[in-house]
Formats: C-alpha cells, structure tokens, sequence
C-alpha cells in the first residue's frame, strides 16, 4: 500500500512560526512533526510514500530528500498554491496508482499504528466501501466532533456518538472522480456524499491524538514527548 502525507498548508494558525517554517518541519520531541509519521510508515512496512507540499515547499524537499535515512521511497507532488486536502489527493493520483491508499495530515501527532490500515482496508473491501476513516474523541477546540461512527462500522454525518476525524483515512482513487486536476477541492464534501450512499467505514482511537493547530498545542505536545535521541532519525 502508497501512502501520502499531506504538507502543503499554510499553517496560518501558527504564525510566525511557519511564515518561515513549513507546518510539518516544525518539531515537537526532538523532530519534526513529519518525520514521526515517516518513521511510523517505515515501522510498518510502507515505504513508497508521497508528500505534497506548496507553501515553502523546496525547505521540505530539501529536508526530507528521497526519504532514504527513514528507510523509505519520497515522491514530491508540487503544488504551485495550495489545492485543499481532495485537490491535493486529485493531483498526486498519478504517484498514488490505482489501488487504495493511506493518507496522513502532515501537521497531526498520532500514535495509530499504520499496519492496522491493512485491516482497514480489509473491511472497505467486504463491505465495497470507498473510504475508511481513523476517529478520535473529540478535544476541547472541537466539541461537535465531525462525523458519527454507527454500530454497524459505518461513518455518517449524523449520529449520537459523534467523533473528530484524526486526518487519516484511506481511500479509493474512484471517490475522486470527477474532481479536475489542478483546482482546489475540500475532502468533506466527498465523504459526506460517500457517507450518503453507505460507502464509508470507520474506526475509533482511543490512544493519543493531537491536532497542532496553534503555536500553544505546539508547546504543550512538545513538553509532553520531551526530546528523545534515541527515538530514531530527525533532520
């Protein structure tokens, strides 16, 4: 299974710190966000993995080469301005192939293990789903949550046990068709339409989750990992 990363934001919740720093280069415990999640894609056999990226792009380039000291295979989808998270995924489908993939918001910390979308993707299948997403409890910032998670294993937009959406998800190329290639596009709306006709599976985490939005969640997940030498290659 391809897996991609998505860094192309702007982060204009955490300036100034990303006026000069992209989002997923920031570090929390010693090492860029971005470079947790590569470190967990390796640990868990996926190695061909696509980052996209727009503001400030050529510093994640630069940082993160071919993805060699992580043990993995990085190709770059540029962007010339950012294309949202769908317009992003459109443009990148080309690296992406025709099988379903596994995608992670670049500026979240999560202690999901990436070999379970192996499973993932096992119940997309029995149940011809076309995506499957990761749902956390919901934090303080996002109390509504996002979407509910039903008995049944189904995501839908209504329910009673509404939950946060973690940004990992995999999907089948088929969920964005239609979308042109080029232009921005939310990823909301096509899981809602998804969501309508039952092809949406979901899980929930129940381990860590946080969505570093601001400079002060920055510092608090920073505090909480602390910096670890020893937990594997920074940059």
């Amino acid at each position: 299974m391809r897996a991609m990363i998505l860094a192309a934001g702007r982060g204009e919740r955490m300036r100034p710190l990303t006026d000069h720093t992209p989002k997923p280069l920031l570090a929390v415990g010693g090492k860029p966000l971005i470079a947790w999640h590569l470190e967990r894609l390796a640990q868990a056999g996926l190695h061909d993995i696509v980052v996209n990226h727009a503001w400030l792009g050529e510093r994640i380039v630069q940082a993160l080469g071919d993805g060699s000291r992580w043990g993995v295979r990085i190709r770059y989808s540029a962007e010339g301005r950012a294309l949202e998270t769908a317009g992003g995924i459109v443009q990148a489908l080309p690296l992406l192939g025709t099988d379903p993939f596994l995608v992670v918001n670049g500026d979240i910390w999560c202690d999901w293990d990436p070999a379970l979308s192996g499973a993932a993707l096992r119940e997309m299948d029995q149940a011809h789903a076309d995506a499957w997403l990761l749902l956390a409890d919901n934090p303080p910032q996002h109390p509504q949550g996002d979407f509910a998670l039903l008995s049944d294993g189904r995501a839908a937009v209504e329910g009673q046990a509404r939950l946060t959406f973690t940004g990992i998800g995999l999907y089948r190329p088929q969920l964005f068709a239609g979308l042109a290639c080029g232009h921005p596009a939310p990823l909301a709306p096509l899981l809602r339409q998804a969501m309508a006709r039952g092809a949406v599976r979901a899980g929930r985490h129940t381990g860590r989750w946080v969505d570093v939005g601001t400079p002060q969640r920055l510092q608090a997940l920073d505090a909480e990992l602390g910096a670890d030498p020893g937990s594997g290659p920074g940059i």
